[in-house]
């Protein structure tokens, strides 16, 4: 017998440029700067991992299909020259307009929906406004009194489609007579139907709030949930720390030269051995100071095969 249950979670295939990265730096954990966000460019740091030959029995995938969930994340280092904490934010990408009017199907005016002006949406984002384009889209709406996002309200949308306003010859004026038709050639607006956008049953006159004129939104998909990544910039890792505790070593006695090499027999640090002593010639400090002339000469398999 079927359980009847169903999996509703699948890694992200999302393409990079539906995709925002922003990051902050810090210079400790204790740092009490304010915060300030930079923004990376997705497309040029973020890289779908694609199927290869030992991924998939099929063929014609090869190199062409994402594999989800697992992507390359490739930073510069002139954004991450500092040594420090960063802390990336990875977040759909967001689409900031403006709502040109809630209205209502002249066939249906039971339907209510959201009107976008595709003039108001920002053209490098204009293609995703297409028939049935952002279904799937969280609109989150700007308290136009703070200028802050209402917090903890969303709308979802069930679709998306061009539309055309008509003027109806209505019975009353209370209600209004521009209403919206839907068109199959590309227009300048587009209806957005949103969910929950209808009164319950229990209560049909309380009608729920799915945006006003004039008000901005922000548009964002749901293809991934945002993550947070933390990098910390330092001037050591296990394997420098490995050299210095385990590598090779030389001390030339007359020069006092004390060098320090990498798993590959170069030279990793070099350092000057002196003391100093009193007018008694008594030795009063043992020193080591970094050199930042580095004698080249003191290469350890010419040094060991004397």
């Amino acid at each position: 017998m079927a359980v009847g249950s169903y999996g509703i979670v699948r890694p992200a295939d999302v393409s990079p440029d539906d995709v925002e990265i922003l990051y902050h730096y810090a210079a400790d954990r204790v740092s009490t700067t304010a915060v300030t966000l930079k923004k990376l460019t997705s497309n040029q740091v973020l890289t779908p991992i694609l199927h290869t030959g030992t991924t998939t029995t099929d063929t014609t995938a090869v190199g062409t299909e994402i594999l989800g969930g697992l992507y390359n994340l490739l930073l510069s280092a002139d954004d991450f020259s500092d040594l420090g904490i960063y802390t990336l934010y990875i977040r759909p990408k967001q689409i900031r307009t403006t709502v040109t009017d809630c209205g209502i199907l002249a066939s249906l005016p039971s339907v209510r929906g959201v009107v976008i002006d595709l003039s108001n949406v920002p053209s490098a984002d204009r293609n995703k406004f297409t028939p049935q384009g952002l279904v799937g889209y969280r609109v989150e709406y700007i308290n136009p009194n703070d200028n802050k996002k209402l917090p903890n309200f969303y709308k979802i949308v069930t679709s998306s489609f061009y539309c055309t306003p008509v003027t109806a010859n209505l019975n009353t004026t209370t209600q209004k007579s521009v209403r919206y038709q839907y068109s199959e050639g590309a227009t300048n607006f587009m209806f957005l139907t949103v969910t929950p956008s209808s009164a319950p049953s229990n209560k049909p006159n309380t009608v729920p709030f799915i945006g006003s004129p004039g008000q901005k939104i922000i548009l964002s998909n749901t293809y991934f949930n945002p993550t947070t990544i933390q990098i910390d910039m330092v001037e050591h890792d296990a394997s420098t720390l490995a050299n210095a505790l385990y590598g090779n070593q030389t001390k030339a006695v007359t020069p006092g030269i004390y060098t320090i090499y990498d798993k590959d027999n170069n030279i990793y640090k070099q350092y000057n051995l002196f003391e100093i002593k009193d007018d008694f010639n008594d030795t009063l400090y043992e020193v080591r100071e970094t050199r930042t002339d580095i004698d080249e000469t003191l290469n350890f398999d010419t040094i060991t095969n004397i």
